[in-house]
């Protein structure tokens, strides 16, 4: 019975407006190599447009502001890059958490919609 109770413990399912997005092991799904890094400049799309030339184009999120979805670790290095390509920095966001990971799979603007009665 603790073995089951530890494995149901090990894995994660999310579910949005009643139909399942992910399921797999919560190590995997909420991997430091799967950081949400959140980046404003005075102008993002002008930003994203110069990071789609770069390595950084597979990790850039389709339909977000200006995200990527990378390894912790590369944080220093991306920031690093955008400094050499004069990209102008407001600020750097990485976070690496369930509500964060939930808002990525499920809503394109990062916000919770509201709850119409």
């Amino acid at each position: 019975l603790l073995s089951e109770i530890e494995l149901i413990a090990t894995r994660m399912l999310i579910i949005n407006k009643g139909e399942k997005i992910v399921e797999g092991p919560v190590n995997e799904l909420l991997d430091p190599a799967h950081t949400l890094v959140e980046i404003d400049t005075p102008n993002n799309e002008q930003a994203k447009q110069q990071l789609l030339q770069t390595k950084w184009a597979a990790y850039l999120q389709p339909h977000k502001p200006l995200q990527l979805m990378i390894d912790k670790t590369a944080v220093p290095q991306l920031v690093q890059d955008m400094v050499a390509l004069q990209i102008p920095l407001l600020s750097v966001n990485a976070s690496h958490s369930l509500e964060n990971y939930f808002l990525s799979l499920t809503n394109s603007n990062g916000h919770v919609e509201s709850f119409a009665n």
